[in-house]
């Protein structure tokens, strides 16, 4: 594998949650983020289908709560393995993976969409802790 995909060590993964990584398609760049499962890895955009402002992951980890993942904001519960929806507003919807392979311990990007751009936040401003309505009364 190319070190310039290298995301993270495994055993930098937490078992019981995520590991954030920013990833550059051109001039754009999305997060994303790891989750380790009993015997492979995966990796998902770091949105919730409902809205798309919405990270699952805010920097400290996704929720995992019975081994799903958690959106704080609407309820929702996605499969780990699969990223599908199977409780919310967005039931049904699937999270976007991101193609990522494990080889000797180290967890490499392999999604030819995107470019490795660094671990943790995009540093994009954060919209998901704040309301969708302004209320300055400008």
């Amino acid at each position: 594998m190319d070190e310039d995909s290298r995301i993270v060590a495994l055993d930098e993964v937490p078992d019981d949650g995520t590991f954030l990584f920013t990833v550059r398609d051109g001039f754009d760049t999305t997060e994303a983020f790891v989750v380790q499962l009993s015997d492979a890895v995966v990796a998902f955009e770091n949105y919730c289908p409902h809205w798309r402002d919405i990270r699952l992951d805010k920097g400290d980890g996704a929720t995992v709560r019975n081994g799903e993942l958690v959106c704080e904001k609407h309820g929702a519960t996605f499969e780990s393995d699969s990223g599908l929806c199977n409780y919310g507003p967005c039931e049904g919807a699937v999270l976007e993976e991101v193609s990522v392979a494990v080889e000797d311990g180290v967890v490499y990007l392999t999604d030819d969409r995107y470019e490795f751009e660094q671990q943790g936040p995009s540093g994009d401003h954060d919209l998901s802790s704040r309301g969708r309505i302004g209320f300055s009364g400008n």
